[in-house]
């Protein structure tokens, strides 16, 4: 497989974007649902409410990050959520996800925002190792909660 390309997604990628998506969800245990992935993400584009980077090889799409603006109140700042990230199978350990990675955090800092977080599952042990590798840090003073409301 030759070098991957990463590029911000647009509109146009969305069949593509929908099926990573699609096996993104998968992974974390989801019932594939194509029509959902596909309604998800187009409303993300329309109402501009994330930023997706694509990650391709010769016209085939590897692996998609997904980015979700947000603010510290502390630090009186923007920040992101990196809120998604997939490689396909055959496309890991190349490179794919480290390059989704870079290009998260390049449009971060051109943004003027002070910190990407992200949360993954603790037995992902592979994407820690990636995560950990390219600079990012457990955090080690806050624990994070969620409340179900559905």
């Amino acid at each position: 497989m030759n070098a991957s390309h990463v590029r911000q997604a647009v509109l146009a990628d969305l069949d593509a974007l929908a099926d990573l998506f699609d096996y993104y969800r998968q992974f974390y245990g989801q019932a594939s649902d194509l029509a959902a992935a596909r309604a998800f993400l187009k409303a993300r584009f329309e109402h501009g409410e994330s930023t997706i980077f694509l990650a391709e090889s010769e016209g085939q799409a590897l692996g998609f990050t997904q980015l979700y603006p947000s603010f510290s109140s502390v630090s009186v700042a923007r920040v992101f959520v990196l809120n998604d990230l997939y490689v396909i199978p055959t496309a890991r350990r190349l490179g794919v996800g480290q390059s989704l990675l870079n290009a998260a955090a390049v449009h971060a800092r051109q943004l003027g925002a002070v910190r990407l977080s992200l949360t993954t599952a603790v037995d992902n042990q592979s994407a820690q190792a990636l995560y950990e590798s390219e600079g990012w840090g457990r955090d080690q003073k806050f624990y994070t909660y969620h409340l179900a409301l559905t």
